[in-house]
């Protein structure tokens, strides 16, 4: 086979020499499919404002530069393009497809001599990154022959303009997103030019290795210390401590180590990201981020934007890596911030969303360097780049469920109902799982090969069910030598073979900041939901901007760490049609609490969760907790009370 036509038969491409190899590799767009809730998530989608963003937005509407139209010529046609086009394929849906092949085709043939692509109204590199991203996931799944040459065009002019016109604000902070796909063309082309274009972007794009080596936003950041009003917001510290930049860089150095090969750029992505957790870590998995770095206060927000591009660089990160815990990460944030910004029908979204998130309203506090519209759910609150970009978070999700591993075998990367059908080690290979997971711990994968086939399957194990897991093939109970986070089942497979994997959902208590509490069960994070009141501020086209006022009291401290977990009391119920929908929750958890009068709010926003002990002489309650993403009033981290 042709390294060329590796996508068309659904079996990865690979890094070719000299990149260093990677744990896993991506398949191709197209062949991992969403079932289950998962296809419900995304079906959610399409019918709310992800599918319809065109008609209701005008920046992405028929007028838009990528369109040949003179609206909004920058970053919001690629950013909508790159979530709509795995959206539109994952579900091989033909409506959202001709709304992505219309961006798709006018880029491709308006392609300048020069080999520049986009609108002639700028040439800023940034919005071009995101277009070569959305590219490329068209040619894996579609096979047009007109892609290749479209970047091989624009890379080598690329690589002859950089020298005089180099990267600059936003793509000089963002330029592992345009090496990740020159390294994309370099797998299928062989050109070494490629190789060099790859080493251009690092040396003239921003050194976050070094940035992160020496961290200097050891504390929430003010617009007078980050200079947020020289260079109009973009000098140095401003992009530095922005987070989306911040989300984004954290592929920066898994991308880069595929050049070097060296174990210290392998070592970025955790430098990167236990810096992120010290010193800004929130307890659905985020890093606050309102728009600047904020700490770790849960009445600190984090920005949409930044979630689905931690999301994609956790994907990339795992496999370059193929270490397991980036995987347990990567399903924190999905499965908890990023339902958690989105009404449940998804025509609505924040801005920025909290943990500690008591009402949503306009008000200044607690914001960074943020405007008072930050966390209301509506079309574009604050600012529109996360209207154009929530898009990619659940399809780039479901496309990388499963990977495959460099020694050609399969990897269960992220567990949630899907099928893949891949070719390993020349066998075409159909694997369907079925799960109701992250509200269960059961998955259940049935194997089907075309014909037997000897071949590794890695099923990660997640760092809260290490030595409690259980695998079963075809009702076998399995011996698990777990090696980096991952069960290896390496077997000669045949058609109907069944693996079956058991993971203990028992509630845990993680202790944060202020050495308060908070309540996990597997993946999930849970969180008290506050009565809402909803009140429509606009209407907005076919959706509308809405404030949430709480109907009800949320100050409540919970018992000790090391008592809570003996209190609690797990209820499952039926998984309904909006898995994160609050009403009809498929799990919730009880646990017994006690008010804390002192713990109030000010304009809007929850005080700073009290430095734990406390103590409370109020009656003691047993409330209850729903998963993080469901509630969209919610308390997530508590007081711990005196013993």
């Amino acid at each position: 086979m042709r390294k060329g036509d590796a996508g068309r038969s659904g079996a990865a491409v690979r890094n070719r020499a000299p990149l260093a190899a990677n744990a896993f590799d991506f398949l191709p767009l197209g062949s991992v499919r969403p079932a289950g809730w998962l296809r419900r998530q995304l079906e959610i989608q399409a019918t709310g404002l992800g599918g319809h963003l065109d008609e209701t937005w005008a920046d992405v509407g028929p007028n838009s530069g990528w369109l040949g139209g003179t609206g909004e010529s920058w970053e919001r046609g690629p950013y909508f393009l790159d979530g709509l086009l795995p959206l539109a394929y994952l579900l091989d849906d033909d409506r959202l497809k001709a709304k992505a092949q219309r961006f798709v085709e006018w880029t491709l043939t308006h392609q300048q001599p020069d080999g520049m692509i986009g609108p002639a109204s700028n040439n800023d590199w940034w919005p071009r990154m995101v277009m070569l991203k959305a590219l490329a996931q068209y040619e894996e799944a579609t096979g047009d022959p007109r892609v290749v040459p479209v970047l091989q065009k624009y890379f080598a002019h690329q690589l002859e303009a950089l020298p005089a016109r180099p990267l600059r604000d936003w793509g000089r902070f963002r330029w592992q997103d345009n090496a990740m796909v020159v390294l994309w063309l370099y797998n299928r082309t062989g050109d070494p030019k490629l190789l060099d274009l790859a080493k251009l972007l690092h040396s003239q794009g921003f050194d976050w290795q070094a940035d992160f080596a020496n961290f200097r936003f050891t504390e929430a950041v003010t617009p007078e210390k980050i200079k947020l009003d020289q260079n109009n917001g973009l000098g140095e510290s401003a992009l530095a401590s922005h987070g989306v930049n911040n989300g984004q860089a954290l592929k920066a150095a898994p991308v880069w180590s595929m050049v070097t090969g060296r174990p210290e750029d392998r070592a970025g992505f955790a430098q990167m990201l236990g810096k992120l957790d010290e010193y800004h870590g929130l307890p659905n998995g985020m890093f606050s981020c309102d728009e600047h770095f904020a700490g770790r206060n849960p009445s600190q927000g984090s920005e949409l934007c930044t979630v689905v591009e931690t999301m994609f660089s956790m994907e990339v990160a795992l496999a370059v890596l193929g270490d397991a815990t980036i995987g347990d990460r990567l399903e924190r944030v999905a499965f908890n911030a990023l339902p958690g910004t989105f009404t449940d029908d998804m025509w609505a979204h924040q801005y920025n969303q909290e943990p500690n998130q008591v009402e949503v309203s306009l008000h200044r506090k607690p914001w960074t360097t943020d405007g008072p519209e930050s966390n209301l759910y509506g079309l574009e609150p604050n600012f529109g780049c996360c209207t154009a970009n929530f898009h990619q978070g659940w399809p780039k999700l479901a496309a990388n469920v499963w990977m495959s591993s460099g020694d050609d075998g399969l990897v269960a990367a992220v567990y949630a109902p899907s099928e893949v059908r891949t070719r390993v080690r020349g066998t075409a290979v159909h694997v369907v799982e079925e799960t109701e997971y992250p509200f269960r711990g059961s998955v259940r994968l049935t194997v089907t090969p075309e014909a037997e086939v000897l071949f590794p399957l890695r099923l990660r194990i997640p760092a809260w069910a290490k030595g409690a897991a259980a695998v079963r093939v075809n009702g076998q109970a399995q011996t698990l030598a777990a090696g980096e986070g991952f069960a290896n089942v390496e077997r000669t497979w045949k058609a109907g073979d069944v693996v079956e994997v058991e993971f203990p959902m028992t509630p845990r208590v993680s202790v944060g900041f202020n050495d308060s509490v908070s309540i996990d069960r597997g993946p999930l994070v849970f969180s008290y939901p506050i009565g809402e009141d909803w009140v429509k501020l606009r209407t907005r086209g076919m959706t509308a901007d809405w404030q949430v006022f709480p109907t009800t009291e949320w100050n409540y401290a919970l018992p000790g760490s090391a008592d809570a977990s003996h209190a609690m009391r797990v209820d499952e119920h039926p998984l309904g049609g909006s898995p994160f929908a609050l009403t009809g929750t498929p799990v919730t958890v009880q646990v017994t609490a006690r008010k804390l009068p002192a713990w109030r709010a000010v304009d809007g926003v929850a005080d700073v969760v009290p430095k734990s002990p406390v103590a409370s002489d109020e009656a003691e309650e047993t409330i209850t907790l729903v998963p993080y993403g469901a509630a969209k009033l919610r308390i997530t981290s508590f007081p711990q009370l005196r013993s």
